[in-house]
């Protein structure tokens, strides 16, 4: 099982996240798209489930969270055309992308890979349930999600304003690797991202529903 996470899909995003970390945008006079999406994956070690606590690994100052829509795949699909990725899911749920913010920066200040911040234990959060897409209204592109930290909104979130569409993400990283049943897809994150601190809640729903309420330790 493969967790592949989608990075700069939110314009907001991509602007916050060269402000803090340096990182440009990567986008072109199109915008960008002409690169498509830009991915990385994460173990499965990453995943934290079941809402259970997230404890703050010693070797970070600061861990940033990250609300994302998540897709969970639901057929074999190589090189799959985008007139077909639709085929692939049938259900979508939420995951907080945590991110150790300080290594990070220092990953990109020397051109070091990101998995050292972004592939730690428990470092990619999944609700407990998945919702149908079809009890959603049956179009991923126009779902409505956020996030709470201690109860007050710091991530909100439209499917409408993703750069790259959940059909062109699957058929462009389909190109390059096979996706499996099961497989999950975090479609990147809005702006609003921020550090976490011991005796936080997390609280992030989708269309009203909340999903995910655990706390940091």
């Amino acid at each position: 099982m493969k967790i592949i996470c989608i990075a700069r899909n939110y314009a907001a995003h991509a602007a916050e996240l060269h402000h803090d970390t340096g990182l440009g945008t990567g986008t072109a006079p199109d915008g960008g798209r002409s690169e498509g999406p830009v991915f990385f994956l994460k173990p499965d070690t990453a995943l934290l489930r079941n809402n259970d606590p997230f404890y703050i690994p010693s070797f970070s100052r600061e861990v940033h969270y990250e609300c994302e829509l998540v897709v969970k795949i639901n057929r074999l699909a190589k090189c799959i055309d985008r007139r077909f990725a639709r085929r692939c899911y049938d259900e979508v749920g939420l995951g907080i992308d945590f991110t150790a913010r300080d290594l990070q920066r220092d990953a990109i200040a020397r051109g070091l890979p990101w998995e050292v911040c972004k592939g730690f234990d428990h470092s990619a959060a999944l609700s407990p349930e998945f919702i149908p897409l079809a009890d959603l209204g049956g179009d991923v592109q126009r779902l409505h999600f956020e996030m709470r930290l201690n109860g007050r909104v710091r991530q909100t979130g439209d499917t409408s304003q993703m750069l790259y569409t959940v059909d062109e993400i699957i058929s462009h990283v389909s190109q390059y690797m096979t996706l499996r049943i099961g497989d999950l897809i975090y479609t990147g994150t809005p702006a609003g991202v921020g550090p976490v601190s011991e005796g936080d809640n997390l609280q992030a729903s989708i269309e009203g529903r909340t999903l995910l309420d655990f706390d940091i330790r």
